[in-house]
């Protein structure tokens, strides 16, 4: 009689929260932030809070990741269509009465400013996911050609602001959905033979392309600067090619092993730009070198590995397209970011993840990987 009275112990009545957690999916993030904690103490503790704010930032994502995974995944299908609406309204507002900062136009004051096109990073997977789950079964050309629409609206906007890494963060992601929706390789392959034969005719024509007096049209100013610096970095080394060529030498002289753990010369020297950001990669690789660097390319791939293994187990089309695209998100972000520090994309300004500093980058991430656990934990809880 006794022991029915007796009650339940904190771990018993808290137990049901953690239930069903992916234990290798939360490996790989810890491990993940692990190293990023570790990299910002060495490249940011001469740099004021920088530290001190990225742990902050770790803990307020740990918190919406938690947050999010208690979610399932049918009610964050219900908030689809509210919240594809409210961004694209954000997105309009941005555009008729957005702030200005470095002549860009991205963020908006509603009570607090914030800066919407983050909003879409999650919320176009989140619609493109619902609308195919609506479609399936039944899936037509058409279907393909709307989900396309509902992706360049937003895009578009974004991109106008000027913003061409979140517009490429944002593409990817709807692709991604529409990828694994089932959209046929024979619509995949010519514009990606178009994609590649323009590639090697700008590298070809860089000397004519790339000449002052040239106008793009399709791109701002600044963006087809960066092209042109990343074809050819050392036309202007003591500028607009400064950050990419510095990228390079922290890479390379890293070496085999690396420097040291706070020894890299190119970080504390301040020779690296935007060292506890963008460019993080560099300082990371020459302190820790090839090694450490393989390491955390395997810290990726095993966590977008667990990913894509979620999609696949997922128990519904919306769960595997919306948990299949934001494992692709986590992909695309390091392999921008490890591209156009090495010098072979270019600068984007698309953060590390984990591993690069920012508030607003982080908690996204957050809102991603509490998806993909959410969708980890309905798997596993209905197969209990």
């Amino acid at each position: 009689m006794a022991a029915v009275l007796d009650k339940p112990s904190l771990w018993q009545r808290i137990r049901p929260i953690f239930q069903g957690f992916d234990g290798p999916l939360a490996l790989a993030i810890l491990l993940l932030a692990g190293a990023g904690l570790m990299t910002m103490y060495s490249v940011g503790f001469d740099h004021g809070t920088r530290f001190t704010s990225h742990g902050r930032n770790m803990l307020l994502a740990a918190v919406v990741l938690f947050t999010v995974s208690q979610v399932p995944p049918q009610r964050l299908m219900a908030l689809a269509v509210p919240m594809y609406v409210v961004g694209v309204m954000l997105l309009l507002g941005v555009e008729l009465f957005g702030i200005t900062k470095k002549g860009a136009t991205r963020w908006i004051n509603v009570g607090i400013v914030i800066q919407p096109s983050e909003l879409m990073k999650v919320a176009m997977p989140l619609m493109l996911a619902w609308w195919f789950q609506r479609r399936e079964g039944m899936l037509k050309p058409l279907d393909f050609a709307m989900a396309g629409l509902l992706l360049a609206v937003p895009a578009f906007l974004i991109l106008k602001q000027p913003d061409l890494g979140t517009t490429l963060l944002v593409l990817a992601s709807g692709l991604a959905v529409i990828f694994f929706a089932g959209l046929s390789w024979k619509l995949i392959i010519p514009p990606v033979l178009l994609a590649a034969v323009g590639i090697v005719t700008l590298i070809i024509m860089e000397p004519q392309w790339c000449a002052p007096d040239v106008d793009w049209k399709v791109l701002h100013e600044y963006q087809r600067q960066r092209v042109c610096t990343l074809l050819d970095p050392f036309k202007d080394p003591l500028g607009k090619g400064f950050h990419i060529i510095q990228g390079m030498i922290a890479i390379g002289s890293g070496g085999v092993w690396g420097k040291g753990f706070m020894q890299g010369t190119q970080t504390h020297l301040e020779f690296i730009p935007e060292r506890t950001t963008d460019f993080i990669y560099a300082a990371f690789s020459e302190e820790f070198g090839l090694v450490g660097t393989l390491g955390l390319m395997a810290g990726f791939i095993f966590l977008i590995v667990r990913g894509l293994t979620v999609a696949m187990e997922a128990p519904t089309l919306f769960a595997r397209l919306l948990a299949g695209a934001m494992t692709l998100n986590i992909f695309v972000y390091a392999f921008v970011n490890m591209g156009m520090v090495s010098g072979i994309l270019p600068v984007v300004g698309v953060p590390l993840p984990f591993i690069s500093y920012g508030g607003t980058a982080m908690v996204t991430m957050g809102v991603g990987l509490g998806i993909l656990m959410s969708i980890a934990k309905s798997k596993r809880l209905m197969q209990s």
